[in-house]
Order: structure tokens, then C-alpha cells, then sequence
């Protein structure tokens, strides 16, 4: 195997015996199948679509199938093995598709991913064929190979957030159609590395897209966020945790456990959903459990009740709680159980059988500053501002990672000085959360925005700040001090560079998929540097 799509990759170049996730190699293996056929799906998708032809079920598998390619998602090869054979079948209707729509077969040059290639009949076969087509090819220019990971893992990025909101019934087509197109380019031997810078912003494109649709999405279905206080102590009874971040399926739970007695905790990316009206009308959303999703092994040990993972950010399972741990959607975990559709009695019935907690109140830390609720005080920001009651806003987010380096963020959030604005989304908030940081004249100075797909209310925020004080985004007293992890991540930092953000710090290290070359260019055209030591660079920024 050879992975490096993460920030954990090992000797931060590539996990080549078992991925640092917990991914085996035939998982690795193949889950590099899965793309590959993808890739050919989306060779006829692309085609059929200039004919003027598309089809829903095939552009929804592409989404799942990238999903399920993400890190931290699906660990069973079994699973893994199944998406790989459906999606031969959907390159053949993808096929058939474009050759109706064209009146005939295609008169050029096939790839081979989009060729007539079948999968192996068994699942130890199928590794073989994908340990065929890993992510390393010396035959491509390595500056392209760089740009074009740079865009696969832009494109799985979006793609979890594409079926979140396809969850909650919201889809737009430009989002399907990119997805063909980018990896149909993936198989074209002609483009060069412009191709694929181009293509890459605007993959930057279309996640903000799909982050202004999901966030549509929830806004719509559950009302915007507001300021809210969650609880970190619990309360009396019994208990299910809910780790991960689909809002739809923690409302379902919400649903089927009223008035049974089981108060039910988010975890890790789900705290945010404290903050929205139509879910925080339930009594029993009683509070947020633990830390970010690198330090579950150690803690779900001690939650006394069932827990449930309904995205991304699983890890091996300790055995003291594997039987009490379930998951959902596209989540998986050889052989942890696994719920189908919307049923939740077998969790509920899990955590009925479990003790629970007892009352033991603890500290409240406020959530809900979507981009509605910090425009709502906009005046008084901006007056706050003029007045010189704030100097600068930071925006501190991102994953958070077992990774050492990631202190730093501990330590620059704490030493900001008190005129200072603190702006925080995704679990690296968890690095300094509960951290008590004051207010400037009302305002509090750590503001939750949600989410990593909540990156688009930040967006928001800034464009809304540069609009009030007439200047372009990169003039604003604004620093943005980014920590990645996953392929999320780097959707969204695609899109900062696809708004021509700058001057923008990232850590706790670079991609082991950029290039020097591919480097350069980044800080060449917009300032993107590692991040340093905490005081070295608050000093930089404030002067």
C-alpha cells in the first residue's frame, strides 16, 4: 500500500504497511480500485453530459463512492469490495448512456479505467487488481501528479458534504457535473499542469457551492444557529453518544428516544448541533461528551451507554466498548454493527441495557455563531472595531489529529491579547474551546462557527466585514491560521484560494502530496506558509 492523503501519513511521506488511520492494506488497496473505476465512470459520465445526458443514480454513486474513500470513513473491505463491483455495473450504464445519447459507440481512444475491465471474483482478488492502480505513477509528471491529488482530494471533500445535504433532500447539479469532468480529466494524457491547477480552483469553486447547499440545507430543515450553551457534565439517566456529523440522523434519534429516559450527547464535530432551534428543543440533547475525534479510543471507555458514528472520524474500536458501538451511512468498521436506514431500536435497545450516567453538572461553553448570528451584531463589531475595542480577528480551525505539533494552536489561541477576536469552526476547536477567553464590550471573544462545512459562514462573515469597511478580504485585520487533517480540509482550503484569499498559515505540517515545485507556486501566489512558533507568529501578524 501507499497512502498520503492525510496529515498523519507516516515519516510524513506515506503509510506503505498500515495506514496510521488504522486502514489495512486491503482496504488501501481497495478503496485505490474504487477511484480508478471511478475515474471511468466519470470518462462516460462527462461524455454523455456534453451530449446533453445525465443520470441521478449515477451521480449520486459517485458521491457515496467518493465519501467512502475518505479517511476515517469505511475500514471493512467487504464493504469497500461491494462499492468497487457496483461500480463497474454503473460504468456500463454510465456507457450506455453516452453511446444512446450519441447515437453510437465512442470513436476515440478508451482509458483503461473506462474500459470493459471486470472485478475479480472474490474480495482477495479484487485487492490484487487494485494494488495494480495505487495512487503512485512514475509515468506522470511528479509537479502533475501533485495538482491532480490535490484535486481528487478536493473532489472526496465535497463529496462528504454533497451527501450530507442530499440527505436532507438538497442536490445542484454543478456539483455532479464538476465531479465527472475533474476525474474524466484525471484519465487525459494531454493536460498539463495548468489543466490541472485550473481545474483544482475551481474545485475550490464547487465546494463553496456545496457548503452554501448544505448550509441551505440545514438552515432550512433545522433553523440558523444561535448562541447557545452546552453543557459538558451530564445529567441522570441513560445515555447514547453521537459521534460524527449528520444532523438528519441525529434528529431521528432525537425523535425515537423522546420520553424513554435516555438523554443523548454529541461528540466531537456534532456540538454544533446544540445551536440550531429545531434540534435543541429537545430536552434530552443533554449535552457534548469528550474532546475531538483523535482522543475517542480513551474516552468512549468510560461513557456508560451506546454509542453511534454517523460520518467520518472512526478509529479502532478498544474492546471494552466495541459491543456497544454502532455505526451509520457510510461509516464502517469490521465487525462493529451497523445500522441500516432509520431504525435506531437496536441502539436505543443498547443503551436501555447500559447503567447511564448520574448527575454531575459541569462547565457550559457557548456554540451557535453561524454567519447569521455574527451579522446579527455586525453593527457593533464594526463599531468595536472603529472604536479600537478589537485589533484583529483570528480564524483558528480546521481538524484537529493525533499528530504532535497541534499545542500550537493551544498556545496562539491563549496568548492572543485581549483585543483580539478568536473566529473557530471544525474539531480543532477542541484545542482550546473550554478555555475561558472573556468579551470585548459584549462580544465574546471565542465565537463557535460550527462545523468544518461551516468554513462557508466564515467566508460570510469576512466578505460581510470587507463590504462594511470597503476593502477587499485579504485587507481585513483578518489572519486565518488553518490546522488540516483530512480531505475536507483540503476542499476548503481550495476554495479560500478559489476567492483569492491569502497570506493564509497552515500546519501542524505540509501535505506529503505538494511538491516543492507545487509549493512554491502556492507561496509564489498566495502567501501560503507553514505555521511557525505561536509568539514568532502573532508577532509577525500584529507587528
Amino acid at each position: 500500500m501507499f497512502c498520503y492523503q492525510c496529515e498523519q501519513a507516516a515519516q510524513g511521506t506515506g503509510c506503505t504497511k498500515v495506514g496510521v488511520c488504522g486502514k489495512q492494506p486491503d482496504v488501501a488497496a481497495l478503496q485505490d480500485l474504487l477511484v480508478h473505476s471511478l475515474k471511468g465512470i466519470g470518462f462516460w459520465g462527462n461524455l454523455a453530459r456534453e451530449k446533453g445526458a445525465k443520470d441521478a443514480k449515477i451521480d449520486r454513486f459517485m458521491i457515496e463512492g467518493l465519501f467512502t474513500t475518505v479517511t476515517n470513513v469505511d475500514f471493512d473491505p467487504e464493504e469497500v469490495a461491494k462499492f468497487v463491483r457496483q461500480s463497474v455495473e454503473m460504468r456500463r450504464q454510465a456507457k450506455a448512456l453516452f453511446e444512446k445519447a450519441n447515437g453510437g459507440p465512442y470513436s476515440g481512444a478508451v482509458p483503461e479505467a473506462a474500459g470493459d475491465w471486470q472485478p475479480a471474483a472474490t474480495t482477495a482478488e479484487l485487492v490484487v487488481q487494485g494494488e495494480q492502480h495505487g495512487v503512485q505513477d512514475p509515468s506522470i509528471d511528479a509537479d502533475v501528479k501533485s495538482v491532480q491529488e490535490i484535486l481528487i482530494y478536493g473532489i472526496k471533500g465535497y463529496a462528504a458534504y454533497a451527501d450530507h445535504a442530499f440527505i436532507l433532500g438538497y442536490e445542484d447539479d454543478a456539483i455532479y457535473a464538476f465531479t465527472h469532468k475533474a476525474l474524466a480529466a484525471t484519465l487525459d494524457k494531454n493536460l498539463g499542469l495548468m489543466d490541472f491547477v485550473n481545474l483544482a480552483l475551481e474545485c475550490g469553486k464547487i465546494n463553496l457551492i456545496t457548503m452554501e447547499l448544505l448550509n441551505k440545507a440545514h438552515t432550512d430543515t433545522y433553523g440558523h444557529p444561535v448562541p447557545t450553551p452546552v453543557q459538558l457534565g451530564t445529567k441522570k439517566g441513560k445515555a447514547i453518544l453521537v459521534s460524527g456529523h449528520d444532523l438528519k440522523m441525529l434528529e431521528e434519534l432525537l425523535k425515537q428516544t423522546e420520553g424513554k429516559g435516555i438523554n443523548i450527547y454529541t461528540h466531537g464535530e456534532m456540538i454544533p448541533a446544540h445551536g440550531y432551534p429545531a434540534l435543541k428543543k429537545y430536552a434530552h440533547l443533554a449535552g457534548n461528551f469528550g474532546g475531538a475525534w483523535q482522543d475517542q479510543y480513551k474516552e468512549f471507555q468510560d461513557f456508560p451507554g451506546a454509542i453511534i458514528f454517523n460520518t467520518n472520524c472512526i478509529q479502532r474500536p478498544a474492546d471494552n466498548y466495541k459491543d456497544r458501538l454502532f455505526t451509520w451511512g457510510l461509516v464502517q468498521w469490521p465487525d462493529v454493527k451497523h445500522v441500516d436506514g432509520w431504525d435506531f431500536s437496536a441502539v436505543i435497545q443498547k443503551a436501555q441495557e447500559l447503567p447511564g450516567f448520574e448527575d454531575n453538572p459541569g462547565k457550559e461553553i457557548l456554540v451557535g455563531f453561524g454567519h447569521n448570528a455574527v451579522l446579527g451584531v455586525a453593527d457593533k463589531v464594526i463599531s468595536a472595531v472603529k472604536a479600537g475595542g478589537i485589533r484583529h480577528f483570528f480564524l483558528i480551525g480546521g481538524c484537529d489529529g493525533a499528530k504532535s505539533g497541534r499545542n500550537y494552536y493551544t498556545e496562539f489561541a491563549e496568548s492572543l491579547p485581549k483585543d483580539t477576536v478568536i473566529l473557530t469552526l471544525a474539531c480543532g476547536k477542541y484545542r482550546f474551546n473550554k478555555l475561558d477567553f472573556g468579551d470585548i464590550g459584549g462580544i465574546p471573544r471565542l465565537l463557535d462557527v460550527g462545523q468544518c462545512n461551516d468554513a462557508y459562514s466564515a467566508v460570510k462573515i469576512a466578505l460581510a466585514l470587507a463590504d462594511a469597511f470597503e476593502c477587499g478580504v485579504n485587507d481585513l485585520p483578518l489572519s486565518l491560521i488553518l490546522s488540516w487533517y483530512e480531505q475536507k480540509a483540503v476542499a476548503i482550503l481550495l476554495t479560500l484560494l478559489h476567492l483569492g484569499i491569502k497570506n493564509i498559515k497552515i500546519g501542524p505540517s505540509l501535505p506529503a502530496f505538494i511538491t516543492p515545485n507545487v509549493l512554491n507556486f502556492l507561496v509564489e501566489n498566495y502567501n501560503i506558509a507553514p505555521i511557525g512558533t505561536a509568539q514568532d507568529d502573532i508577532k509577525a501578524i500584529l507587528g
